[in-house]
């Protein structure tokens, strides 16, 4: 695999393993973030600025693929409004910079369960999100929908995020037929999940939930 791949949110859980994991295989590797990961892997590449930079630096890249791995929490953001404004408006802005600097295949982390019509917020706004990058009009866009993301290194502490993962080795058991979707997910099968989908040429619009995840990472 030879190319150059931007990702927005490189700083956060998922983001770092995945930038390790593609430089690894070789990979140009453009991490664009508000602040730095200090991750001194060769072949990765960060560029530290305000969102509103982005555009400009996605446009001097040309990546061939455009990752985003963009997410936050609504108690973690301070509102509904800064949720969404890093959720959805941040994710479509980097998405839109991608495409008009010519690239084809954009990647999104989104969320088991979202649905535009779903009364959860949080959910309501992941769907939205989707939707508007299906507008962009990528010739191919993936959209990974993991349930809870377990394992890493994470620079947040979240008491209900922490008490979900102690308990997901129980919960996922219960997890059979269509509730396996919603199975514990491990950030590191998700990073590669992603990997794999980078160096896949077929063009449409995909969603991968739990099983579909797993089996990208192999």
């Amino acid at each position: 695999m030879k190319s150059k791949i931007v990702i927005a949110g490189g700083s956060g859980l998922v983001g770092k393993q995945l930038a390790d994991l593609l430089a690894r295989n070789g990979v140009e590797v453009h991490l664009v973030s508000r602040q730095p990961t200090a991750q001194a892997t060769p072949n990765v590449h960060e560029h530290v600025a305000p969102s509103d930079d982005w555009p400009a630096i996605v446009t001097r890249i040309k990546p061939a693929v455009a990752i985003s791995c963009l997410g936050t929490t609504i108690r973690t953001a301070g509102s509904r409004a800064a949720f969404r404004a890093v959720d959805h408006d941040l994710v479509l802005a980097f998405a839109a910079a991608s495409h008009e600097s010519g690239t084809q295949r954009f990647i999104t982390v989104s969320s088991v369960g979202a649905m535009p019509a779903s009364s959860n917020f949080y959910l309501r706004t992941k769907a939205e999100m989707e939707q508007g990058l299906r507008n962009i009009g990528f010739q191919r866009l993936d959209i990974m929908r993991p349930s809870l993301l377990t394992g890493g290194k994470r620079d947040a502490h979240r008491p209900g995020e922490s008490l979900g993962i102690l308990l997901s080795p129980f919960a996922d058991r219960l997890m059979i037929g269509p509730m396996r979707k919603y199975a514990s997910t491990p950030s590191h099968i998700l990073a590669q999940a992603i990997a794999a989908l980078a160096d896949t040429p077929h063009e449409g619009v995909f969603i991968h939930e739990n099983d579909s995840i797993r089996a990208l990472a192999g």
